[in-house]
């Protein structure tokens, strides 16, 4: 439990000089706010409901000076009271931090101040102010003390601005920015803050689940911002030479022909972490096990929601950049780690995906059966059956076993594959699917029938192939420690459901036999490499890994987050021989453990306005083939969903014992 010296949050006035002892007071649930770094205290916090102060030597002048000139340097000066409100108090804190007189007394910054918050157009300039107004209203005898001494310290901290979306994405793609391009009629400049982040602008456009959008602050008014659509928008009105254009206006000098790095896995992370080594100057091998680029993306995701040859135009950037891909080569099969090491390779990055299907783990399962397949195995025969490599056909029923994007590009695409019906059986509700709602609904849609709260007991089998699923009825039990309702069988419910063919699309694992145990790599309980979550350092030296075969199936835009967080892991690796702070990382840290984004809400009118979605093909059409089923909008709609951004920014600053080391951000 920290303890404060005095500070204000979310309404709350704390003050040790009110305590009998004038002790510091400790704050039920406030940790992890002693130290920034090693050996670093934290003396202070500031953000947008308001400040602790936990050394009361700290100089709030010299604090929020630091704090509003973030604010100045951010605001995008459309609106008056954001644009001058923060120089006129931000010169003016100056001007007190250096004993001079400044554009506006204290009367007049806290005036200021109360102006920004309740006329600023957007949530930066409404928040910027409010931790100011905090310390003036309850603490202005601290700050008239500091005034009159003539001056305050210089001190040691930083700034970090963020937003509800950006703290949601796993990549932390600044979206309010890239939004606000699309407003001012610039998409290049909207692609270039995307790209700063991955190379898939175009792929993450169509299959992204969206957990900015689940986080948009628009959600409390009407719907959430479209940015899903609108960085699809953003991709398709840019060619690839413009991304070229800015992908080599960010390329570092090479570092020379001896700093090669291994990439094992040309999926989403692999290809997001050749892509950021090689801005970076090195020299990147991708070594692939199929005879393509992409990964689960290219044959897991399909077609009619990713179309192959933008997949394709994409992972491009890498050969277009300098490196290389090396298609079938295999980790365990064609070679080790070792092997990789004696090749000359400074670092390696295991990118390896979960490509292997798990098994139901019920009565008379043989996955040799025909009609028994796994999800991965299927999702690959249907790639072939699109790419015109092998085809694939099916007939009569269908069952489909899970609730997550795998089950349902299964059941969808098995429809289109020739299926007469397909079932989709999940254990638990409706509402506890993992898979993007979008595409439950989707399913819906094409006549994809579903049975919650049923589970396989059996599979049948006649004359020596699948003949039916005996499901069992389930019941909700009491949530767990994580707050989950569990889900138990009840016995006697037990009935066969008849089918040609059941999918069993629950999990996927490492690809066994890809590590060995001379590969010195850990691997967890989970069947999962083990890595440090702050550097993904594995526990070989030099050898880091990221994405599904470190976390599990997850989504795309995590494994492309893993991607540059490994680039930025292994460049500072090779270059100090450890990876080094970074101050960005531990804010968001701090910011994640208090849910300081959590309780934030909308406190001020704001006109509903409806959301835009794209044009679709009707479901009676796309059911029937494999084209995209989702078309872009125009620029008349994306100019207007780009103005229902409310530009939630936010600003949060520490103050610290010493300098902050800086490092990868």
């Amino acid at each position: 439990m920290t303890r404060v010296a005095y500070g204000y949050w979310d309404g709350e006035v704390h003050d040790s000089r009110l305590e009998r002892e004038g002790e510091p007071i400790p704050i039920p649930g406030l940790r992890g706010f002693d130290e920034f770094n090693d050996g670093n205290a934290i003396r202070a916090f500031f953000g947008d409901r308001g400040f602790f102060v936990f050394d009361p030597q700290v100089s709030l002048i010299d604090a929020f000076w630091r704090y509003m000139q973030e604010a100045a340097d951010q605001s995008c000066g459309k609106c008056t009271p954001c644009r001058m409100g923060t120089l006129l108090v931000r010169d003016s804190l100056g001007a007190m931090r250096e004993g001079k007189k400044g554009p506006l007394d204290l009367d007049g910054v806290d005036q200021m101040a109360r102006q920004m918050a309740e006329t600023s157009l957007c949530g930066l300039g409404q928040s910027c102010a409010r931790a100011l107004i905090a310390a003036l209203t309850h603490f202005r005898d601290i700050i008239e003390k500091e005034v009159a001494a003539g001056g305050a310290p210089d001190q040691n901290g930083m700034t970090y601005m963020t937003a509800p979306c950006i703290e949601a994405c796993p990549s932390k793609i600044n979206v309010p920015r890239y939004i606000d391009y699309i407003r001012d009629g610039k998409p290049f400049h909207s692609l270039a803050v995307i790209l700063q982040k991955y190379p898939m602008a175009a792929t993450c456009g169509r299959v992204c689940v969206r957990f900015c959008e689940m986080a948009c602050r628009r959600n409390l008014v009407d719907k959430a911002v479209g940015i899903k659509i609108l960085k699809r928008y953003v991709s398709e009105q840019q060619s690839g030479e413009h991304a070229l254009q800015f992908t080599r206006s960010m390329t570092a000098p090479s570092f020379g022909p001896d700093m090669r790095v291994a990439v094992v896995g040309a999926g989403p992370a692999g290809v997001a972490c050749a892509y950021h080594l090689l801005l970076r100057g090195y020299r990147v091998d991708v070594l692939e096990a199929a005879n393509e680029a992409g990964g689960m993306a290219a044959i897991g995701i399909p077609s009619y929601r990713l179309p192959k040859d933008v997949l394709r135009s994409e992972s491009d950037i890498i050969t277009t950049l300098g490196g290389r891909f090396l298609f079938n080569k295999a980790l365990g099969r064609d070679y080790g780690v070792d092997d990789l090491f004696a090749r000359g390779y400074r670092a390696v990055f295991l990118a390896l995906g979960c490509q292997q299907g798990t098994l139901l783990g019920v009565k008379d399962e043989d996955p040799s059966t025909p009609g028994y397949e796994s999800g991965i195995a299927f999702l690959l025969k249907v790639h072939d059956h699109v790419a015109g490599k092998q085809e694939t056909r099916l007939a009569g029923d269908v069952v489909v076993v899970g609730g997550g994007n795998v089950a349902m590009d299964c059941a969808r695409s098995a429809l289109r594959m020739g299926a007469k019906t397909v079932h989709l059986v999940y254990r638990r509700t409706r509402k506890d699917m993992p898979a993007d709602a979008e595409e439950v609904v989707a399913a819906e849609q094409e006549g994809i029938v579903f049975h919650f709260l049923s589970n396989p007991a059996r599979i049948v089998s006649e004359d020596g192939r699948v003949a039916a699923v005996q499901l069992v009825e389930m019941r909700q039990t009491e949530p767990d420690d994580r707050g989950r309702i569990g889900v138990k069988p009840i016995p006697g419910t037990e009935k066969p459901l008849p089918c040609t063919t059941v999918i069993a699309a629950i999990g996927q694992e490492v690809m066994k036999g890809a590590l060995a145990r001379e590969d010195g790599v850990t691997m967890n309980r989970w069947g999962c490499v083990e890595v440090d979550e702050t550097t993904l350092a594995t526990s070989r030296a030099g050898v880091f890994a990221g994405g599904d075969c470190a976390s599990g199936p997850a989504t795309l835009i995590h494994a492309m987050a893993a991607g540059l967080h490994a680039a930025r892991s292994i460049d500072d690796y090779l270059q100090f021989g450890h990876v080094r702070f970074s101050p960005r990382s531990r804010m968001r840290r701090i910011l994640n453990a208090h849910k300081m984004l959590a309780s934030d809400s909308i406190e001020y009118p704001v006109r509903s306005l409806h959301r835009v979605h794209h044009p679709e093909l009707s479901p009676d059409i796309r059911k029937q083939m494999f084209e995209e089923v989702e078309q872009n909008i125009s620029s008349e709609d994306a100019y207007h969903e780009a103005s229902r951004c409310l530009r939630c920014y936010r600003i949060y600053s520490v103050i610290t014992e010493q300098p902050i080391p800086q490092g990868n951000a």
